[in-house]
């Protein structure tokens, strides 16, 4: 799993800071970070609006600019905290980047693979496995999303 609780909240704190940036600029807010050997390697939030990009989702952001940041596309030893549980497309890339373990903030009933709606990360159709730890300051995360969609339904209700 994680590491421990305490150092769990702390990074995932670092993680709702980016998501709180998203929202700034009017995107979903998602928040991610990559920590190794308890560093920050990467951060990085949901930006698909501003790219006009559909999958530049906050892991996808993240890995990418991990990948650069050290220099390999394989990130063995490390740890992604994200403000809400991954969807498909970003379980595919956090299998493929050889994340060692993945925390998420809010569980997604409508699109989270790491148990909500499926349960990927335990089946047999990955060469790699992942320990997943859900629910890590996930009334923060939660709130976040819906304080974000209250008012994008206000703005339609107009």
């Amino acid at each position: 799993m994680g590491v421990d609780p305490l150092i769990d909240e702390k990074w995932m704190a670092l993680a709702i800071e980016q998501a709180k940036q998203a929202q700034e600029v009017d995107e979903m807010p998602v928040g991610a970070i990559l920590v190794q050997n308890n560093q920050l390697i990467s951060s990085a939030h949901n930006q698909p609006i501003s790219n006009n990009d559909p999958t530049a989702h906050a892991e996808i952001q993240l890995l990418r600019a991990a990948g650069k940041q050290l220099n390999n596309y394989r990130l063995s030893g490390t740890v992604l905290y994200v403000t809400l549980e991954p969807c498909a497309m970003c379980l595919g890339a956090i299998v493929h980047a050889r994340i060692s373990c993945v925390v998420f903030g809010a569980y997604d009933q409508k699109s989270g693979v790491c148990g909500s709606c499926i349960d990927l990360p335990n089946s047999q159709c990955f060469n790699h496995s992942i320990n997943i730890q859900g629910g890590i300051l996930a009334n923060k995360c939660k709130e976040l999303l819906q304080k974000f969609f209250k008012k994008k339904r206000k703005k339609t209700e107009k």
